[in-house]
């Protein structure tokens, strides 16, 4: 399998109200096709950790290649078009455009990155609809969706691109039982086809139908191990 994002010698320092290590020499890679979650206390560095291997983040220490693409050093506006390209995200607050439909709000990427023409756009969003089971409600307003819906179409949203890489931050943080189950099984199946995720999580059971699971403690990897086969 091919390697898709090292993460070189990362650190990262707070200054307000003192200066405060955050990260303290991570290092680590993902490959191609990979499910992986983040794993440790509040406070551990693991959500900081997400927010540079993004790009939002570019005050750091260390370096990040993703996609054979070295980002240090790199302007702001080639990273937005890099983070639109290869970059899908789901929060633990799904962040869809209530007034918008749900075929809308999947197409928003999309029509962003404008490498296809918007008929197309349509196209492919309904495609990545059809994939998590939510294609009955394309044309219903975003805020007509159940929590649970509103998860599953925001991981269509972040699939519009074909990204990389899906990054997701607490992704069933905000769900149910029923739900997160339902939201996991649709991460697997995609990890199942290729698709590379990087999962930050508290739920330990999510972690463990992963394929490897990343520890830390105090800005650090403190473990690192994979999990059999489910």
């Amino acid at each position: 399998m091919a390697t898709v994002l090292k993460a070189s010698h990362l650190s990262k320092y707070f200054y307000d109200p003192e200066k405060f290590q955050v990260l303290n020499d991570v290092t680590f890679e993902v490959e191609q096709g990979e499910f992986l979650a983040i794993v440790g206390k509040s406070g551990c560095g693991k959500s900081t950790l997400l927010y540079l291997l993004s790009t939002m983040d570019t005050d750091y220490e260390g370096s990040i290649e993703l996609a054979g693409t070295k980002l240090v050093g790199r302007s702001q506006d080639f990273l937005s078009h890099f983070r639109n390209e290869h970059l899908g995200f789901v929060f633990q607050f799904h962040f869809l455009l209530p007034e918008f439909t749900t075929l809308q709000n999947v197409m928003l990427p999309g029509l962003k990155l404008g490498r296809y023409p918007e008929k197309e756009v349509e196209e492919r969003a309904m495609e990545k609809l059809r994939l998590i089971g939510m294609a009955e409600h394309a044309r219903k307003p975003a805020s007509k969706l159940s929590g649970g819906q509103q998860q599953r179409v925001a991981i269509a949203r972040a699939l519009i691109n074909d990204p990389t890489i899906i990054m997701g931050d607490e992704p069933t943080g905000n769900l149910d039982k029923a739900n997160t189950e339902n939201v996991f099984s649709i991460f697997r199946e995609l990890a199942g086809k290729g698709q590379t995720i990087i999962a930050v999580t508290h739920d330990p059971d999510f972690a463990e139908g992963c394929d490897r699971i990343i520890e830390m403690s105090d800005g650090k990897i403190i473990a690192s191990h994979e999990n059999k086969i489910q």
